[in-house]
């Protein structure tokens, strides 16, 4: 899975993630792209499986890229811990996602095998997906 092998710091404040995204929106790599429509934390199993999904079904045609990369470490205490005691252990690795960002771009296929890709890649993420392609 996605994990960064390097940080400055172990733990984050958890922010807040509002508005529109202002850089990542357009098609920068590929012919094809995933767009977010929502804003949500993507946490990097569920990048995975979506990965998964896309080079399953893309097999050995054509190019992905993966344009975002969960660096952002979400802390987790266990059930029953009294209060105090400082923050809890880092439990997983998340991308906050806002509307507009491209997430995933294809190129080297079809247009008609791209959408059915993403439509199963979407169906593993937990954010409104769009389907965007470059204008020629």
């Amino acid at each position: 899975m996605f994990e960064p092998k390097k940080m400055k710091h172990r733990k984050w404040h958890k922010g807040r993630s509002k508005g529109l995204e202002r850089r990542g929106t357009e098609l920068c790599f590929g012919s094809f792209g995933l767009k977010s429509l929502s804003t949500k934390w993507i946490s990097s199993a569920q990048l995975e499986a979506a990965r998964r999904v896309i080079i399953r079904y893309l097999k050995k045609r054509g190019k992905l890229w993966i344009r975002i990369f969960p660096a952002k470490p979400v802390t987790f205490k266990g059930n029953e811990v009294p209060m105090g005691g400082g923050k809890g252990a880092v439990s997983h690795y998340v991308f906050p996602v806002k509307p507009g960002k491209i997430i995933f771009e294809l190129d080297g296929i079809e247009e008609k095998l791209a959408r059915e890709i993403f439509k199963k890649a979407s169906d593993k993420l937990p954010i409104k997906i769009k389907f965007v392609k470059r204008l020629i």
